[in-house]
């Protein structure tokens, strides 16, 4: 059993939030270049070869990663995650990193939400609460009745659904399949299901974009290692809060990079939204302990 070492899953976990937050903007830009799905399907060919490369060098190799009782989810949860990916960035082309991001925090109240119904865990009323005051932050941000509602700002909401059920079938497929056959079928299948639909949207790309992709496909590998580490050296509990460091992180490269602006409601919406998902996180905490 490895040793628990928080406050070194806590380094991990900033490192990892700074290093997704970076290939936002890169997704950014090449999203707002290129079609969407030939950008996600060259990320996960190079995404596919990594997971390949690290069950090749892990007890049983290749066949014990890809061993599960529970191929269609584990292919479903696969699919799920290419298609938020694709409506993420989709977002970023749309609304940019800042606003797309802070309606993306939501997706921990719609975990908290939906474990019930998906999980059959309990969900208590002070967590129902703050799931209530986050979704309040998110209409803040949204605006709607203020003037013209943005069809735009629907988009990270459907991604961040799509990656809420997606986190709880991870814990769902966690009761049987380890997480190294959960991370080979993601970056396996999702390699398949993005090329079977990418490779119709196939344009030319200028030499210096080809090194924004070679970026783009190391800091996803390079992202998802480190997260991977995290989670080996410290409860999930623990660290989580620490995601949301990403909304930082992604907002100073919209303004830095990209010249984005943060509006006085979308601030105020996501301090309610982060308020209300750690607070959901900490009870989450309190009760598993309890």
């Amino acid at each position: 059993m490895t040793e628990q070492n928080t406050r070194l899953g806590i380094l991990m976990m900033v490192i990892t939030t700074f290093i997704f937050a970076v290939q936002d903007g890169i997704s950014r830009h090449l999203g707002g270049e290129y079609n969407v799905l030939m950008v996600v399907m060259i990320r996960y060919w190079f995404f596919a070869a990594f997971v390949i490369a690290v069950a090749s060098r892990k007890a049983g190799g290749i066949r014990a990663a890809a061993a599960t009782t529970q191929p269609f989810l584990q292919g479903f949860r696969a699919i799920l995650l290419v298609a938020e990916i694709c409506v993420m960035i989709l977002g970023f082309t749309l609304l940019g990193l800042i606003e797309t991001h802070v309606v993306f925090a939501c997706y921990p109240l719609l975990i908290a939400a939906l474990s019930g119904p998906i999980l059959g865990e309990h969900v208590g009323w002070r967590r129902w609460a703050a799931i209530g005051v986050g979704f309040v932050g998110v209409i803040i941000i949204l605006e709607p009745g203020f003037g013209v509602f943005q069809p735009e700002a629907v988009v990270p909401l459907m991604a961040a659904l799509m990656f809420a059920v997606y986190g709880l079938l991870t814990r769902y497929v966690a009761r049987k399949d380890s997480a190294a056959t959960s991370f080979f079928w993601t970056g396996t299948v999702g390699s398949v299901a993005m090329t079977a639909v990418g490779i119709w949207f196939w344009e030319p790309m200028i030499a210096s974009d080809w090194v924004w992709m070679g970026a783009l496909c190391i800091t996803g590998a390079l992202g998802h290692y480190t997260l991977i580490k995290c989670y080996e050296v410290a409860e999930a509990s623990a660290v989580q809060p620490f995601a949301y460091l990403q909304l930082v992180f992604a907002s100073a490269v919209g303004i830095t990079v990209f010249n984005e602006t943060i509006r006085l409601n979308v601030a105020l919406g996501a301090a309610l939204v982060v308020a209300a998902g750690l607070f959901t996180l900490w009870r989450q905490r309190v009760r598993s302990k309890g």
